[in-house]
């Protein structure tokens, strides 16, 4: 088996008396699709965010290639080969592919002139290596499809160099094709070999096509986690169910 590249061991997150997360383990590898599910409120944001360092966790232990870290700021986490491409993307609708490519690491001259046809190339280029082919990067982004903005939001990501790719629910909120679109670029960076990929979904059918591994969470707390061949598709539908059942149970408790 290959060496993973991020450890999470026993990571605990409480804001005030409330505990998002639970001791929660996480082991992702190169080259792999690591799937986290659950439920909303299951503590799959808070752990995505304590990785892109936005929340420092109470306690717990984090591992990039055996190095113990601890992330202050995104910047931390992107300098350690973190990349996070949330639900909203960050994008601006208004401004080019190439724009949006660069956006605060614009490449420039010695005069501070911006070196455009360089930044178009690389933009064009980048998305091309992972199977979409923008004819004009200088187009709004507002004109291209969900499916294209997602690819974007990777192939930056990629650039400017993550080595584990953190994907926020990608394929919510887009039309099949456009979900298809995305799912078949995981695949493609997935086959590189270098990068792994967390992939935090709702769907079964979406992370049953392209996932290697999968960890649930529910309350906070991992209630399963394996590989494709440990798991069986029964596992993974009882596991999805049983994250469901302990939120309702969890609700049920708080009416008391």
């Amino acid at each position: 088996m290959a060496k993973s590249y991020m450890q999470v061991k026993g990571l605990v997150k409480r804001f005030g008396p409330f505990t998002a997360l639970n001791g929660v383990d996480l082991e992702v590898f190169p080259g792999e699709v690591h799937a986290l599910l659950g439920d909303n409120g299951a503590g799959k944001s808070t752990l995505i965010k304590i990785l892109a360092g936005v929340h420092q966790p109470t306690s717990g232990r984090i591992f990039i290639e055996d190095d113990e870290v601890q992330f202050r700021s995104p910047r931390d986490a992107s300098a350690a080969g973190i990349g996070t491409v949330y639900q909203d993307l960050a994008l601006n609708q208004l401004m080019s592919v190439t724009r949006n490519f660069f956006m605060g690491r614009e490449l420039k001259g010695r005069l501070g002139v911006l070196r455009t046809k360089e930044m178009d190339k690389i933009a064009h280029d980048e998305m091309l290596k992972i199977g979409i082919d923008i004819s004009d990067p200088r187009q709004a982004v507002g004109t291209m499809s969900g499916g294209q903005r997602q690819t974007l939001a990777i192939a930056r990501a990629i650039y400017f160099g993550a080595k584990v790719l953190i994907l926020d629910e990608p394929t919510s909120a887009l039309g099949q094709r456009q979900q298809m679109e995305v799912l078949k670029t995981m695949m493609r960076v997935r086959a590189r070999g270098d990068i792994a990929i967390i992939f935090i979904t709702h769907n079964e059918i979406h992370s049953n096509l392209v996932a290697d591994r999968f960890t649930f969470l529910a309350l906070g707390q991992v209630i399963g986690a394996g590989t494709k061949t440990e798991l069986a598709g029964e596992d993974i539908r009882r596991l999805m169910a049983g994250g469901a059942e302990m939120k309702d149970l969890a609700h049920e408790l708080a009416a008391i």
